[in-house]
């Protein structure tokens, strides 16, 4: 959800308004940021080209090792993915085009088979909500009555994902990807993810029926995936759409682009949707990848995607280091103070989301437990983070105040 609202001095024949002096040059800020983002997109599309192949192997070999794989290969491409959400607030193409990807949360009895004990929607909420593309040839949308005989990406994309107008029909993108790789998470609070068998894929030796169409479904959204960030890959490269955008605004619109997306992430997404929605709730259906207890690394690497933007910095996965002239270099000439508080702020998010992360990882506490009423510790560690995030998009309107730039947070009803 966007909750930024960006508000842009305009200029006219009878009005000119001076842009802010910057210490660093404002067009090397803009080239960098883009570079950043190509570079960033082109990471993550790699990473989901490798977890095709890993799919790919498991569905040549369906056993508990090569599913393991698989689903190492989909956190791996999560890591890449999640530092690219910093460019959604202010690019309007990214924002756009981001549902195709990363919509949530998402009635899995679309898709599939589901426990009907441990699932909260009904039929008046959404009609789809048990229609499991996997076991019927046919599914009624609506008026329409859709051929589901062969399960393929623009069956996914076009008549599926979103159908009926139900944001919850999520038929395509990572949490699509991940419930065919783990299936429900039916622990609640407790410890434990999503457990499906490798034998739900597998056509000798076939659990819970339609194995064939599972790994139809399977290879088709995890190609789709491919396809999508192949797109937006080719956006952010020179002549791209997203970067042609981005080009065509004004220093002043460029600039303010920048923090957006730092602010409406940690803000009303980030700190409220995603984290603080769940905790007030201590509803684990509110969890970002719930079916793989994945979450900790989801919100952590959110971060990392923002300091890298604030920074101009971005380290690849390769080892290469993409750099330049940066939004926080340009603060520094007229906003040197707050400049330096949004850095701390940032600072503390990240050692926030640090103490969640290594909690979830190492410290016997996954993310969904965090969530748990009376969880007393879990829910201090998250809440800590909220206040975290909240006070880093705080620090981003100062800095943008003291820029001579207008980023206004809305108010979101999640915080």
């Amino acid at each position: 959800m966007n909750f930024i609202k960006i508000k842009i001095l305009t200029m006219s024949c009878a009005l000119v308004v001076a842009l802010p002096a910057y210490a660093t040059n404002v067009s090397d800020v803009r080239t960098n940021y883009a570079n950043i983002a190509h570079a960033m997109f082109e990471d993550t599309y790699a990473a989901n080209m490798a977890m095709q192949m890993s799919v790919e192997v498991f569905l040549a070999d369906p056993n508990a090792q090569t599913l393991s794989s698989a689903r190492n290969s989909w956190k791996a491409a999560r890591v890449q993915y999640q530092q690219t959400e910093v460019f959604r607030f202010g690019n309007s193409v990214v924002d756009d085009w981001e549902g195709r990807l990363n919509s949530w949360p998402l009635d899995e009895g679309l898709i599939d088979y589901v426990d009907t004990s441990a699932y909260s929607r009904t039929a008046d909420e959404n009609p789809l909500y048990q229609a499991n593309i996997v076991a019927n040839t046919m599914v009624q949308i609506g008026p329409k009555l859709v051929d589901a005989s062969q399960i393929t990406p623009e069956l996914i994309s076009d008549k599926l994902h979103e159908a009926l107008g139900v944001e919850a029909n999520v038929a395509s993108g990572y949490h699509a990807i991940e419930f065919m790789l783990w299936g429900q998470d039916l622990n609640g609070t407790g410890p434990g993810a999503g457990d499906r068998p490798s034998t739900d894929f597998n056509l000798d030796n076939c659990t819970n029926e339609n194995c064939d169409r599972r790994r139809d479904y399977l290879r088709a959204v995890t190609s789709l995936a491919v396809t999508d960030l192949a797109e937006m890959t080719a956006a952010w490269a020179e002549g791209g759409d997203a970067r042609v955008d981005y080009e065509s605004k004004s220093d002043t619109e460029a600039m303010t682009t920048i923090l957006a997306g730092i602010s409406g992430l940690s803000y009303g997404e980030l700190a409220g949707d995603r984290i603080n929605m769940g905790l007030t709730l201590h509803d684990t259906e509110e969890e970002h990848d719930c079916f793989s207890d994945n979450t900790h690394n989801a919100h952590y690497f959110n971060q990392i995607g923002m300091m890298s933007v604030w920074n101009g910095r971005y380290e690849r996965k390769t080892g290469d280091i993409v750099a330049g002239a940066s939004i926080s270099s340009a603060a520094a000439f007229s906003a040197g103070v707050e400049k330096d508080a949004l850095d701390m702020a940032m600072s503390d998010v990240r050692a926030s989301m640090t103490i969640m992360r290594d909690t979830a990882e190492f410290g016997g506490m996954a993310y969904d437990q965090m969530l748990a009423e009376g969880n007393t510790k879990g829910g201090k560690i998250l809440s800590n983070v909220v206040l975290s995030l909240i006070a880093q998009a705080k620090a981003v309107e100062a800095v943008s105040t003291a820029m001579g730039l207008d980023v206004e947070l809305e108010d979101s009803d999640a915080l």
